[in-house]
């Protein structure tokens, strides 16, 4: 057996320690949670073998199934509207513009913030700053947070703000690794505006927009920070995400051992999108 050199040792030691507190605080509570999905665990005490009755639960309550479709819907509208900002923010940061660097900063300040802090201060802007400036317009006044209609929209408004940030510098990213050679072959050609980016530019950062459209899905059907400061569910539980769900019913509601299965079924759900996505990305990539 070949014994390790200094080199490989120190990467040992580095590695083990990282690799341990991994499998503590990730993989040994997914491996608890798989197991108290099949239970009927109230987070405390004594529980009792249930077998797949939480499953077959999980996919007879109404409420779980209302909490996936508002979180799928979110997810995907979210997805698409930070895509856009963002590619059309990194388009016009990429350019020839005075002060592109000092806006480059300013754009970014919104990654930095918290989320919950970021939900409250959209919490009093939604509630009191835009009701009283829409009854100055002779509107009705009501806050959007009180409207099953429009909360989801608000939530959009606030995941959106705060994401479109990473997703631009990743952007930015994919863009200057473009070569001015293409560009001046496509000048030749005659390719301009909107041909021009269709043509050329997109083709070749296709694989930054894949990992953007996959890292927002997932990002988003975890949504939770948000869910809190802004309608904590409400109102009527129309805006109550699957993470808020799991984390209310779970942690206060005595359903432990439910929403662990609601838990194992969502993160099946994410796994299988994400491949999805990336699947089809792929196929993308290697057409063009």
């Amino acid at each position: 057996m070949k014994k390790m050199n200094d080199r490989e040792r120190t990467y040992l030691v580095m590695t083990l320690p990282i690799l341990a507190l991994f499998f503590c605080f990730n993989t040994l509570p997914l491996i608890k949670g798989f197991i108290y999905s099949f239970t009927n665990f109230k987070g405390y005490g004594s529980y009792d073998w249930v077998g797949l009755r939480n499953y077959v639960d999980l996919f007879q309550d109404a409420r779980v199934g209302k909490s996936y479709l508002f979180t799928i819907k979110m997810a995907v509208v979210s997805t698409l509207v930070v895509n856009v900002l963002s590619l059309v923010l990194a388009l016009g940061l990429n350019s020839r513009i005075k002060f592109k660097s000092a806006l480059r900063g300013i754009y970014f300040i919104p990654n930095i913030l918290g989320a919950l802090v970021v939900g409250y201060i959209f919490n009093y802007f939604f509630t009191y700053i835009l009701p009283a400036v829409s009854r100055m317009m002779g509107g009705s006044g009501t806050s959007m947070l009180a409207s099953t209609r429009w909360a989801w929209v608000a939530i959009v408004a606030v995941c959106a703000w705060q994401s479109v940030a990473m997703n631009t510098i990743i952007y930015i990213s994919g863009i200057q690794t473009v070569p001015e050679d293409v560009y001046e072959a496509g000048a030749i050609d005659g390719a301009t505006g909107w041909y021009k980016f269709r043509t050329l530019t997109f083709p070749l950062i296709l694989p930054f927009f894949s990992i953007n459209m996959v890292l927002c899905m997932k990002n988003f059907l975890m949504v939770f920070d948000q869910i809190v400061a802004l309608t904590k569910g409400g109102p009527a539980q129309s805006t109550e995400s699957i993470s808020y769900l799991i984390y209310n019913n779970g942690m206060s509601g005595g359903q432990f051992g439910f929403q662990s299965a609601n838990a194992v079924v969502f993160f099946v759900l994410i796994v299988v999108l994400s491949v999805a996505q990336m699947t089809f990305s792929g196929k993308k990539e290697e057409q063009l």
